[in-house]
């Protein structure tokens, strides 16, 4: 059955447009409290739901909006504030609580948003019940009986329970004592929380992206825009550089000399340093994954796999497959032994365990893995667009994909979260990545 709603990262788009209207999300928290009250194991106990959002101006209105919905269902609330979405998670899990939402666009602008939701295990919904969900948001609305109406109050301490939480998954005999590391955190949710974290574990930090105003979320700071980290590294002589999206479950670092690593190297570097400890059964890229790491864990003896793109695919194929890591380019990376969700300050904290233990740098660690030249080329496109009935474009995907042969490889795909059509290719040199790439991207319009 098809998604109405919810995409491959919840529910997402342009604030005050259909569906990120205050109207949609009072209905959607109604339609999400009945369904978790129905499902609820705990019939003595009223169904309570922790809501975290990224910094949006317009987080207070969705929030006040999900808040109203779900105490109509009959649904108790947590506020915690802003709070990065793996923050969201965790609490979920460790209170006991029936379900976590989060308000983010995640690394999008600040004036989209989203709503996306973690079962009570600290992961994300399966799809069964996002359909359910979305049957009943089309269902009217019909408030419980006053006495029987949710309240909702604000979660004290949920800031410091989550540094707790990320520092404990540093190893005990390890410190970041004598670094100097820049964190960026793209003016968003963890604003006031990762720069505690390293500090915390001994590093000197120089917080980058860290004054919030509803409106700079991810604009010229974080994962996205990693320009910002290196060139700070730079500035102020710092050892390494930490950048993270808006609503922190993304990565991307730099060393020393403001050379920047994607989630693809991060991976390796981290599945490397499990290795030291025993043996890796494989691990989880996605179609977008740079195909030098599925090379080398080959010739590694580690498993790899692809998932379609989103974070949530990547997990459900480490669990049929039984496997504890994977990410993606993008910089969402998970480590099961760890985190339940991806997670950029708790991914950092690995990548930094594994370069104390072996005592190299990041560029020494991936000394061995050189990626293959790949370009990305995003188009805007109308809502609906569908490349393969873009004759001009599939011709053109063709021609290229014959002149790459077995050195390279195209990929076409649309967004999940907006209305893009992304363009990749890798081949044996950059400037013919970059050219073809371009080539089958301006006849998207054609």
């Amino acid at each position: 059955m098809a998604r109405k709603y919810f995409g491959t990262d919840g529910i997402r788009g342009l604030v005050g447009v259909a569906p990120i209207t205050p109207d949609f999300v009072m209905r959607l928290g109604y339609a999400a409290g009945k369904v978790l009250a129905k499902t609820s194991n705990a019939a003595s106990k009223r169904p309570t739901v922790l809501i975290g959002k990224d910094t949006r101006i317009s987080g207070y209105m969705l929030e006040s909006a999900l808040e109203a919905g779900f105490n109509a269902a009959g649904v108790d609330v947590l506020l915690a504030g802003p709070t990065p979405t793996p923050a969201v998670a965790y609490l979920t899990r460790a209170l006991r609580l029936s379900a976590g939402v989060v308000i983010s666009a995640s690394h999008n602008p600040f004036h989209d948003n989203g709503i996306k939701f973690f079962s009570k295990h600290g992961t994300k919904l399966p799809d069964a019940v996002e359909m359910e969900i979305e049957e009943a948001i089309d269902q009217p609305m019909i408030c419980v009986s006053p006495e029987k109406m949710g309240r909702a109050k604000r979660l004290q301490h949920s800031q410091g329970r989550y540094i707790e939480f990320c520092k404990g998954t540093f190893p005990n005999e390890l410190d970041l004592r004598g670094l100097r590391i820049v964190v960026d955190c793209a003016h968003g949710a963890a604003y006031d929380i990762a720069p505690h974290v390293f500090h915390e574990l001994g590093a000197e930090v120089i917080s980058i992206g860290a004054s919030p105003d509803g409106f700079n979320i991810n604009a010229g700071f974080g994962a996205t825009a990693p320009k910002a980290m290196a060139a700070a590294v730079l500035s102020h002589r710092a050892d390494l550089g930490i950048a993270l999206d808006g609503d922190a479950d993304r990565l991307v670092m730099c060393d020393a000399k403001g050379r920047i690593y994607n989630g693809d190297e991060l991976l390796y570097i981290m599945v490397r340093d499990r290795m030291m400890t025993g043996p890796v059964a494989g691990a989880v890229g996605t179609l977008m994954t740079n195909m030098a790491l599925e090379v080398k864990f080959k010739e590694l003896g580690v498993g790899f796999a692809r998932a379609k793109v989103g974070d949530r695919y990547v997990l459900e194929v480490m669990k049929e497959n039984g496997w504890l890591f994977g990410g993606e380019g993008s910089g969402h990376l998970l480590a099961l032994d760890k985190h339940t969700t991806g997670d950029g300050i708790v991914s950092a904290l690995q990548v930094l365990s594994a370069l104390q233990r072996s005592g190299k740098s990041l560029e020494d660690c991936c000394a061995e893995l050189v990626l293959f030249p790949q370009t990305l080329i995003n188009v805007k496109v109308s809502n609906g667009f569908d490349w393969t009935k873009n004759a001009a474009m599939v011709a053109e995907k063709e021609l290229v994909e014959a002149e790459l042969g077995d050195t390279g490889r195209v990929l076409i795909r649309a967004s999940g979260t907006e209305p893009l059509i992304r363009v990749m290719v890798e081949a044996k040199c950059a400037e013919q990545a970059e050219s073809t790439a371009r080539r089958i991207a301006d006849k998207v319009m054609a």
